[in-house]
C-alpha cells in the first residue's frame, strides 16, 4: 500500500485536522507534505462539505448546508523540482471509500442557497443517500436503479500564482456587478468566513483569507472540473503557476453524469486517491498548454444499451428562439428526460436527482445548425430494474 501522506478523522472538521487542508485557492498555502517526481503515494479526503451532510432521510441538512465552508481540500503537495511553466504529470492509480464510510448523497441545492442547473424548476432541497457495494450502488430513496460508479476527484489542481489568482478575481467580480443581487450569485467570491488555509496563522492568513479564490468553479490550473472520466487509470497534465506545483484535491465522487447538473449532483463521498506524479520541464510553452490535459482510464461501466433525448435552443416558458444556445438546449434535453422518466414511476425529483449522479453521457451533438444547437442526454437502459424502452 502507498504511504498515506494526508490523513483524515471523519469525526472532526477541517480546520481541526492534526494536518488540516484548505478550502480557498491560495499561492501562499504551505504544503503539507513533500515528494519527488516518480513518487506514488495516499491522500485521504473528507467529503466536499467537511461532514455537513447526514446518512438519514431528512433533506434539511442539504437546505441549511453552508456554503462558505465548501470545497474541503487535502493538500497542497509539493513535487521537488516543478517550476512555473513546466507540466505536473498526475497518475489515478486506486481511488475509493474509506473503510467503514461506505456511502453517499446526492442532493437538490434549494434556490436561494446555490440552486443547481434546473433551479428554476426544482427551486426546494431534496436528497437521496447511496449504499455502496463494492462496485455497485442504491439508494432507498430511488428505488428501482442500480448501477456500477466511476469514481473520479471532483476537484483536482495545481495553485495558483498570485498574479493568476489576481486575474481570477478581477474577472469574477466584473462578473457579479452586472447584477449583483442575483440569486444564485452570478459567482461566487473570495470570502474569508470558514476559511481554512492550512497552517497560515495571523497576518499571513487574513490576507490570504480576504483575497483567496473559492474553489466552485474550474479555472485555468484545474479545480472543480467534475469530469466522471477522471477516474482509475486517467493520466492528467497540469499546467504548473509556483514552485512546487502545489497539488490538492477532493470532492470525491463515486458516480456522475455528464453535467453534476444538480450542482450537488454526483454521489458526494470521503475517499482515498492512490497517486504517481512526475514533471515534463518546460511543458506548457512546448505544448501550449492554458488548461489541464487529461487521457482516461481503461476502467469504465460498461453499459452498450442508451436511451437518448434531445434538447435544441428554444426556452420552455415562452418558447423564445435563442441562437446557438447549449446551456439552453442542454437544459431541455435534461428536462425531456425528466418527463419521460416520470411515466414509468420516478418523481420529477427522483429523476433530477438520478440524472445528476447516474453514469449519464452528455454531448453537444451539433453546434453549426443555425439558430438551434443539439445537445442530447444518454441515459444507460440497464440500471433500471423495468423496461424504459419504447414500445
Amino acid at each position: 500500500m502507498p504511504e498515506t501522506l494526508f490523513k483524515v478523522d471523519l469525526t472532526k472538521p477541517m480546520r481541526d485536522q492534526e494536518m488540516p487542508g484548505h478550502n480557498r485557492w491560495h499561492p501562499d498555502i504551505p504544503p503539507v507534505a513533500s515528494v519527488k517526481p516518480g513518487s506514488v503515494f495516499r491522500i485521504e479526503c473528507k467529503d466536499w462539505t467537511d461532514g455537513q451532510i447526514k446518512n438519514d432521510d431528512n433533506p434539511n441538512d442539504i437546505r441549511d448546508i453552508d456554503l462558505s465552508v465548501v470545497h474541503v481540500l487535502s493538500g497542497p503537495i509539493e513535487v521537488e523540482g516543478a517550476k512555473p511553466g513546466d507540466i505536473l504529470v498526475v497518475d489515478i492509480l486506486d481511488i475509493g471509500a474509506l473503510q467503514g464510510d461506505e456511502w453517499g448523497f446526492t442532493g437538490i441545492f434549494a434556490k436561494e442557497n446555490g440552486g443547481g442547473f434546473l433551479t428554476e424548476h426544482f427551486p426546494t432541497a431534496n436528497k437521496a443517500i447511496w449504499d455502496f457495494q463494492g462496485i455497485y450502488t442504491q439508494s432507498r430513496h430511488i428505488p428501482g436503479v442500480r448501477f456500477a460508479g466511476i469514481t473520479h476527484p471532483g476537484l483536482i489542481g495545481c495553485a495558483p500564482s498570485h498574479e493568476l489568482l489576481a486575474k481570477w478575481n478581477k474577472r469574477e467580480r466584473e462578473l457579479v456587478a452586472t447584477d449583483p443581487d442575483r440569486v444564485p450569485p452570478l459567482a461566487t467570491l473570495p470570502n474569508p468566513e470558514n476559511a481554512v488555509l492550512g497552517t497560515l496563522k495571523g497576518s499571513e492568513f487574513e490576507k490570504a483569507a480576504a483575497e483567496g479564490a473559492r474553489t466552485v468553479p474550474p479555472r485555468e490550473h484545474g479545480g472543480n472540473c467534475d469530469i466522471k472520466n477522471l477516474s482509475r487509470g486517467s493520466k492528467i497534465y497540469f499546467p504548473v503557476y509556483v514552485d512546487g506545483a502545489k497539488l490538492s484535491m477532493g470532492d470525491i465522487h463515486f458516480s456522475q453524469g455528464d453535467g453534476e447538473i444538480t450542482f450537488c449532483g454526483a454521489i458526494e463521498m470521503s475517499g482515498y486517491i492512490d497517486l504517481h506524479v512526475d514533471i515534463i520541464k518546460g511543458g506548457m510553452d512546448k505544448y501550449g498548454m492554458v488548461n489541464p490535459i487529461f487521457k482516461p482510464g481503461p476502467v469504465e461501466p460498461r453499459y452498450s444499451e442508451y436511451l437518448v433525448f434531445e434538447g435544441i435552443s428554444v426556452d420552455e416558458f415562452d418558447g423564445k428562439q435563442y441562437y446557438m444556445d447549449a446551456h439552453v438546449a442542454y437544459r431541455r434535453a435534461c428536462l425531456n428526460a425528466i418527463e419521460y422518466l416520470t411515466k414509468f414511476g420516478f418523481t420529477r425529483e427522483q429523476a433530477y436527482l438520478l440524472l445528476s449522479c447516474a453514469p449519464v453521457e452528455g454531448r453537444v451533438s451539433g453546434i453549426v445548425d443555425i439558430p438551434n444547437v443539439c445537445c442530447t442526454v444518454a441515459i444507460p437502459t440497464e440500471i433500471f430494474d423495468q423496461d424504459i424502452v419504447p414500445v
